[in-house]
């Protein structure tokens, strides 16, 4: 009689390789080469698949971290993220792949997921939680490509973080914009951008993308980014008298474009990309802080907070910038004070 076949045994292995249960528990495994006899590869897991790659010279990254980040790249969840996820997403594998690239799925327990975390990245502990989270979706990928039959990062506990706290103040953001705008022509895009995100409150990736017909004399109108369902949410952004001086100000660079971008990069005519954007603004904080104009950065995110603080404090509630306003009030609302009625 044959023994029955115990398909559970098989997942995650290699073509041509089989996993045979023993009596006291585990598996033997052993490969079948083609015209040949099985070859016996020892009871450990990891080491049989490695020594299957290396039967045929590793011709193959079959079983790879490596290989899920390039299924990955190339699948429906990757394309469906916006364009400054997939950015981030990139910079985040190039500090995986340093460690897991080559490595196999199957071989990866929760140690080396936790060894990663707070050994290999201890210098940057909250990218670290980032770069993990990217790490998990490649294992969940495994497990419906039947590779692995568990995600060892959902076993971690990731490293602690704390909500940002930083509110750049007005008095603090308006002798920055003077200075930053004697900077020369890119200092000056890049100011009105800064100026933009703290009086009307959007996102990076939001404004990037403005062009100038989506502007009028009453409002702007942007696509909210960050929206996973069908159901996108355009956002129609008042005029206010401070915000049409930055605007004017961008109209009268000699890269204006009546169809073209509202920030365009005065040399190109073009939108900043993510990473030449970034790269900028590092260097002008970094000047800001040399000259002494700020005692410490601040990041576009906190400009965000700017506009929510200073929107309650003016008309006594939260801004609309989330479908759960208690996102808004978590993330962006950083009062220093509370005022409230006497009896």
């Amino acid at each position: 009689m044959n023994r029955p076949r115990d398909r559970a045994s098989a997942l995650g292995l290699l073509p041509r390789m089989e996993a045979r249960p023993l009596k006291n528990g585990g598996f033997a495994y052993r490969y079948h080469p083609v015209g040949g006899a099985p070859i016996p590869l020892g009871r450990d897991r990891a080491a049989a698949l490695q020594q299957v790659l290396d039967l045929n010279g590793r011709a193959s990254d079959q079983g790879t971290i490596g290989r899920l980040w390039r299924l990955y790249e190339l699948g429906p969840d990757f394309k469906r993220l916006a364009d400054a996820t997939k950015v981030q997403y990139r910079d985040n594998w190039k500090q995986l792949a340093k460690v897991f690239e080559n490595s196999l799925a199957v071989a990866i327990k929760p140690p080396h997921v936790v060894r990663y975390l707070r050994t290999e990245r201890a210098s940057a502990p909250i990218v670290a939680n980032r770069e993990v989270a990217l790490l998990s979706n490649l294992f969940n990928l495994a497990v419906e490509l039947g590779e692995v039959d568990r995600n060892p990062c959902k076993e971690v506990r990731r490293n602690p973080e704390e909500s940002r706290d930083r509110l750049v103040e007005k008095k603090e953001l308006d002798p920055f914009v003077a200075w930053a705008l004697q900077q020369g022509p890119s200092a000056m895009v890049l100011t009105s951008m800064a100026q933009f995100s703290a009086l009307a409150g959007n996102r990076r990736a939001e404004f990037l993308a403005l062009h100038w017909p989506q502007v009028d004399d009453e409002v702007i109108r942007l696509q909210r980014a960050k929206q996973r369902s069908k159901k996108t949410k355009r956002e129609l952004v008042g005029m206010s008298d401070a915000l049409r001086v930055v605007l004017d100000r961008m109209r009268a660079m000699p890269a204006y474009s009546p169809m073209g971008p509202v920030f365009a990069a005065p040399r190109t005519g073009r939108a900043y990309t993510e990473s030449g954007f970034k790269t900028m603004w590092g260097r002008l904080m970094d000047k800001a802080l040399e000259e002494k104009v700020i005692e410490t950065r601040f990041t576009f995110h906190d400009l965000r907070a700017h506009y929510t603080t200073y929107f309650k404090l003016q008309f006594g509630e939260l801004p609309e910038l989330h479908a759960d306003r208690k996102t808004t009030e978590g993330v962006y609302e950083r009062s220093r004070e509370v005022r409230r009625e006497a009896l």
